[in-house]
């Protein structure tokens, strides 16, 4: 490897290290949303994502690729559904896990990002008629027998985790259908959108309950919600441009393990015995899958 190369890599790293670490950190700042529902804070991050991905996307100069990408009748018709598709997930997916946050449950949202390579595994195989391999066989039955011991020891599912894990896994999947960066496919994502979320601020001012404009720290937090969602984006999209897929796949665990210790020692949530065996089989899951990524990358020279 030459001198450039190895410089490229280290920034690489270091982008991929501060892209995940800024996802993880994601609990800190939801958390000041004190008394505003998850509904409001996640029209609000629609909006001001969008109005932010405008700005970055206008000084990257990615308008032409976005043009192109979506010429042609059927071309258009087709990646418009793909793209909306792909919105309703990252909404629900959003909505869902600011709420966990706001009701003390990030420990279930971590498990659920925990899960998510798997459910691509799983959903590879179901959708894409992906063979797998016998240690990716082996972690997805892994993670059927965490939930199922969750089910049998505390009597419910960890429905936080599965829809968290199975929104973005979906949408990993569906974003393959769009050939748009992190960037520019978020930036229409959010302005398909935009005008719900705007009939729904509307509606929010219009009987009383909007929480913009109550106070000023209330305010800023709303506004910089865009900020906050597209600088963890631009430094992961400058890692993939400069890491092989196994070095970002094993850096991505990062945002769940933070959000793991966050949960236990920023807010105080206690974990049962059940819930941490139901952990720790997913620890080993992922490490059977991780072991398989890494040596199928290895063999491909990737």
């Amino acid at each position: 490897m030459s001198s450039a190369t190895a410089i490229e890599a280290r920034r690489g790293v270091v982008l991929g290290v501060a892209a995940y670490a800024m996802w993880g950190c994601f609990p800190l700042f939801f958390s000041l949303f004190d008394g505003v529902p998850a509904f409001e804070v996640l029209i609000q991050r629609i909006l001001w994502s969008c109005a932010f991905l405008i700005a970055v996307v206008s000084l990257m100069g990615r308008w032409t690729a976005l043009r192109r990408e979506f010429q042609g009748p059927r071309e258009q018709a087709r990646r418009w559904v793909w793209s909306l598709g792909c919105a309703l997930l990252i909404a629900l997916n959003w909505g869902l896990y600011i709420y966990a946050v706001e009701t003390h449950r990030v420990l279930q949202a971590s498990l659920g990002y925990f899960m998510t390579p798997l459910v691509n595994v799983a959903l590879g195989m179901l959708v894409l008629r992906e063979r797998l391999s016998r240690w990716q066989t082996l972690a997805i039955g892994l993670a059927l027998a965490a939930v199922l011991l969750q089910l049998v020891m505390l009597g419910r599912l960890p429905w936080i985790s599965l829809v968290l894990a199975m929104t973005f896994g979906t949408y990993g999947l569906l974003r393959k259908r769009v050939a748009l960066d992190a960037l520019s496919g978020l930036l229409v994502e959010t302005s398909l959108l935009l005008p719900l979320s705007l009939v729904a601020l509307a509606w929010l001012a219009w009987h009383g309950q909007s929480h913009f404009g109550d106070t000023g720290e209330t305010t800023v937090l709303m506004i910089i919600s865009g900020v906050v969602t597209t600088l963890p984006l631009l430094a992961f999209a400058g890692a993939a441009r400069r890491l092989t897929l196994s070095t970002v796949g094993f850096l991505m665990y990062l945002n769940p393990t933070l959000q793991f210790l966050l949960a236990l020692w920023v807010f105080g949530e206690p974990i049962s015995a059940s819930q941490l065996i139901t952990f720790v089989t997913i620890w080993i899951g992922l490490g059977f899958y991780s072991v398989d990524t890494w040596r199928r990358h290895r063999k491909l020279g990737a």
